[in-house]
C-alpha cells in the first residue's frame, strides 16, 4: 500500500490550491483527478478574477475585500495569467438600478479594493458614449468605468498545479476515486487507474470534487451525511468577437439579473445563468433555454453586433440550498469537516475562483490537529506562477 500525508480529490482550482499550500507547507500529498486538471467547473467559469461588485449588493463585504485583495495579489503572482481589464456598467431608463446607487457601490469597490494600481471608477462622459463598441445608447442615461481582471482558467489552474509539483506534490491523471475508510488515526483510500485498483494510507483526504463530490456517503466509511447544498448551472456563449474592447456587466431586460459581455480573444463571451440541475453531473450541457436567455441579452445590448453563437458551454456551482434565488444567495466558501474533534475528511463547498488560495488555507489550518509539525518550504502568497499547459494534458 502507498503511503502518503494528504489526498486531495479532485484537479480543479480548489484541489490544486490545496496541493500547492500543502506542499508549501512541508507535507506529502497526492492529488486524484479523473480527467484532465480544470475539466469540469474550473474551465467553464466566466473567466474573471474580480472581488464581486454585485456581492455589495447582498453585504457580502467581508467577501468582496478579500477577493479584492486577491485580485491585486495575483496580478503580481501571474502576470502572464491575470489582465487587469476595464469594465462598463450602462445605466438606461429602464434599469432597475439606479445611478446613485451603482455610484455608491463603486466607491466602496474602490474603497475595499485599498491603495492598488487599479484605475478609480468614474462615470464616462456622455461624450465618450460613441466609443463603447456599438452599444445601444436609445434610452441610456449613464456609463460607470470600473476595472477588475481576466485569466484563462484552465491556464491558471495547471500553473497552480506546476507549482505544487515543483514543491513535491505529487498527481496522478487519470485515476478515479473509489472509496475512503475514514479510521481513528488515518484514512485509506482506493482509486482506480485504467484496470488496475490501487490503494494509499493517509492522515487525511480533501474533497475538492465540487458538483462530483457533494454525495459521497455510498463511498466512504462511515457514510459521510450528504450536504445541503445544489448544483447550479452556469451556462456561457461565445459569439464573434465585433471588436469589443472592454467588459460590460449588464442587466437582463427580463429578471433584472446581472450578466457579463466579454473580450474573449477573438470572440466576445457572454455569462452566465444560474438554473438549479439535478442531473448527472458529468452529463451537463447547455440547455436551449439558457443559449437564448443569453443571446438575447447580448442582442438587446449590441442591437448591431453578430449574435451568432460560436460555442455554449456550462459548468456547475455548489451553492446552499434556501428559498432564494440563486443569484442572490451567500458565495463564502463552506469547509465542511467530518469531526472537528478529528477532521480526516475535509470538503469544499462552494467557491470562488478568485478566493482558491485562502480556502486552501483554511483546510490545511483545519486539517493542523492531524497533521504532524513541520518546516514550510515556501509561501503561497510569494509563490510566481507561470503556464504550464502542456505538462498536464493526459496521455
Amino acid at each position: 500500500m502507498e503511503e502518503t500525508e494528504l489526498v486531495v480529490l479532485g484537479g480543479g482550482i480548489h484541489g490544486v490550491g490545496v496541493a500547492q499550500a500543502a506542499a508549501a507547507a512541508g507535507y506529502r500529498v497526492l492529488l486524484l483527478e479523473k480527467t484532465a486538471l480544470a475539466a469540469g467547473t474550473s474551465s467553464r467559469s466566466s473567466k474573471l478574477i474580480h472581488g464581486g461588485l454585485r456581492y455589495l449588493e447582498s453585504g457580502q463585504i467581508h467577501l468582496v475585500h478579500k477577493n479584492l485583495r486577491e485580485r491585486e495579489l495575483l496580478l503580481k503572482l501571474a502576470p502572464d495569467l491575470v489582465h487587469r481589464t476595464t469594465f462598463y456598467i450602462p445605466l438606461y431608463e429602464a434599469s432597475s438600478r439606479h445611478t446613485l446607487s451603482v455610484r455608491l457601490g463603486l466607491w466602496a469597490y474602490d474603497l475595499l479594493a485599498g491603495f492598488t494600481k487599479a484605475p478609480s471608477s468614474f462615470r464616462l462622459p456622455r461624450s465618450d458614449w460613441d466609443d463603447l463598441s456599438g452599444l445601444q445608447t436609445l434610452g441610456l442615461k449613464a456609463v460607470f468605468s470600473y476595472s477588475d481582471a481576466q485569466t484563462d482558467d484552465t491556464a491558471l489552474t495547471r500553473a497552480v498545479m506546476h507549482s505544487a509539483r515543483q514543491l513535491g506534490a505529487e498527481l496522478c491523471c487519470p485515476a478515479t476515486f473509489t472509496s475512503a475508510e475514514i479510521l481513528g488515526d488515518h484514512c485509506q483510500v482506493k482509486y482506480q487507474v485504467g484496470d488496475i485498483e490501487k490503494r494509499v494510507k493517509c492522515l487525511a483526504i480533501v474533497n475538492a470534487l465540487g458538483a462530483w463530490g457533494i454525495n459521497l456517503a455510498n463511498r466512504t466509511t462511515p457514510p459521510l451525511p450528504d450536504y445541503p447544498f445544489e448544483c447550479i448551472e452556469g451556462t456561457h456563449i461565445e459569439c464573434p468577437g465585433n471588436n469589443l474592447s472592454a467588459a460590460y456587466y449588464v442587466e437582463s431586460p427580463t429578471d433584472r439579473r446581472g450578466v457579463f459581455i466579454l473580450p474573449w480573444g477573438p470572440r466576445t463571451l457572454i455569462g452566465t445563468t444560474e438554473t438549479p440541475y439535478y442531473g448527472d453531473p458529468d452529463q451537463l450541457t447547455p440547455t436551449q433555454a439558457s443559449i437564448d436567455y443569453l443571446q438575447t441579452i447580448y442582442q438587446h445590448y449590441f442591437p448591431e453586433h453578430d449574435a451568432t453563437v460560436l460555442d455554449a458551454w456550462a459548468g456547475l456551482r455548489v451553492l446552499p440550498k434556501t428559498a432564494s434565488s440563486p443569484f442572490n444567495r451567500p458565495r463564502e466558501t463552506v469547509i465542511s469537516v467530518n469531526d472537528p474533534k478529528n477532521p480526516r475528511f475535509v470538503t469544499i463547498l462552494g467557491g470562488k475562483l478568485t478566493g482558491y488560495r485562502l480556502t486552501a488555507a483554511r483546510v490545511i489550518d483545519q486539517l493542523q490537529s492531524v497533521l504532524p509539525s513541520r518546516t514550510a518550504l515556501a509561501d503561497t502568497a510569494q509563490l510566481k506562477l507561470t503556464p504550464a499547459d502542456d505538462e498536464f494534458i493526459p496521455d
